[in-house]
């Protein structure tokens, strides 16, 4: 993948929020010197979309057709948030149509 399509795959990723596992270790000294696992503690975080992110995709990707963007509502932004989404779970959906 090139560097514009990491760009793209990680602000969408910001832009739509995502889960991911947040992982703290704890290590003891054992005797003869040696760090040991003591406690492995895996929790799962959620982070939820950021309109930023979702400003600069519109920005970046979409151009003038979205440049009043800015004047939008958090509101308007989170209905065309969901507009999206829904068209991409779509797109997503006939993809996995054709592969099969």
């Amino acid at each position: 993948m090139d560097e514009e399509g990491k760009l793209k795959k990680a602000l969408l990723k910001k832009a739509l929020g995502y889960d991911a596992n947040e992982v703290v270790c704890e290590y003891v000294l054992d005797e003869e010197g040696q760090e040991k696992l003591s406690k492995k503690k895996v929790t799962k975080k959620h982070y939820s979309p950021d309109i930023s992110a979702v400003k600069m995709m519109f920005e970046r990707y979409y151009g003038d057709d979205y440049a009043d963007i800015y004047n939008m509502s958090d509101e308007e932004l989170e209905s065309e948030r969901k507009r999206l989404l829904k068209i991409l779970k779509e797109e997503d959906d006939g993809n996995h149509k054709m592969q099969t």
